[in-house]
């Protein structure tokens, strides 16, 4: 089994939470306000530091966090709010990534996840000021390389997820990483109900790693046609393609067609070259082609994050009792 310490265990976090549920960053949707709510309701809400812009954005952002959750805690001191997480991109195109990391733990943010890369010197930073890190990865390959590089913990990018996302079965990835590791992990892919939450247990991990969910949310920072494409669409309206970004991602097939691409026959790219541009159009990724996982079929309506999580919560628990 694993042997690198973790700063922060599963069951600390675990305790710390209303449910085994992180709030996965959602490039230009996650700010302050879904966070903040997020972390209220009793998940872990998070963001992408690359939406503060310009970067001293980050400072603000990172302290109006701080400001309400410790407000809210004054004031609900029998429910306080969930810790928060920070993602940081650590691909070698990011060259915000020293400051942002330098600013997130000036803050003592909790947790931080990184993707796109396992970097040493920014989990020994990490773990120097007392942030845990979770890595997320595709595979058993990813995996390991995180964790020989110090990566506190795992997020398991299942087929199905939200944005860029892998083409494995939670099935096989949980038991293959279960197989070495017993680190914290959060599983990711197609999770927008409560009995999915406790699915993500039985399967091994820790956490379940939610997106999708929350596009649909008053406190997301999405137009509001693509939260109603949320609404509407199913697990059939999503299309797997590497033309956007140059890594492979989950996306809407309408916004697809919105941009006059045609979703059943888009060119694979090369991933050496990555960019937010689809090739050939004017549109980009994330702002114009929406990403989003297949769970979205249990997604009925916009609502606040309050009223999400609470229904997570009575699914989650009656799921459980329905298996007592």
């Amino acid at each position: 089994m694993n042997d690198v310490p973790c700063l922060l265990s599963a069951g600390h976090l675990r305790s710390k939470l209303r449910l085994p549920v992180i709030a996965a960053p959602m490039f230009i949707l996650s700010g302050p306000e879904l966070v903040i709510a997020q972390c209220k309701a009793g998940i872990v809400g998070s963001f992408p530091a690359l939406n503060a812009r310009p970067q001293t954005q980050l400072d603000e952002w990172l302290q109006q966090i701080r400001e309400a959750l410790a407000a809210h805690d004054r004031e609900h001191p029998q429910a306080p709010a969930a810790p928060f997480a920070v993602n940081q991109i650590v691909h070698r195109s990011n060259d915000r990534l020293e400051r942002d990391v330098e600013t997130c733990l000036k803050h003592k943010v909790p947790l931080m996840i990184t993707s796109l890369g396992a970097r040493s010197d920014v989990y020994d930073a990490c773990r120097r000021a007392g942030t845990l890190v979770l890595h997320d990865v595709i595979n058993v390959g990813f995996a390991r390389k995180a964790i020989e590089k110090g990566a506190g913990g795992l997020v398991a990018v299942c087929a199905g997820a939200g944005g860029h996302a892998g083409r494995l079965s939670p099935f096989a990835l949980m038991q293959e990483i279960r197989a070495w590791y017993d680190g914290p992990v959060a599983l990711s892919g197609a999770i927008a109900h409560g009995r999915s939450v406790l699915a993500a247990e039985v399967l091994g991990a820790d956490f379940a790693y939610i997106g999708s969910l929350f596009i649909a949310s008053h406190e997301a920072r999405a137009a509001i046609d693509y939260k109603q494409a949320i609404v509407e669409g199913t697990a059939d309206d999503i299309v797997y393609s590497s033309l956007f970004t140059g890594v492979h991602g989950n996306y809407l097939r309408a916004s697809i067609v919105r941009a006059g691409l045609d979703p059943d026959h888009l060119a694979e790219r090369d991933p050496s070259v990555m960019d937010f541009g689809a090739a050939g159009t004017a549109a980009k990724a994330w702002k114009d082609i929406w990403g989003s996982g297949q769970g979205i079929g249990a997604v009925h309506s916009i609502e606040p994050v309050a009223e999400q999580v609470a229904r997570l919560y009575q699914q989650y628990h009656s799921a459980r009792a329905a298996l007592a």
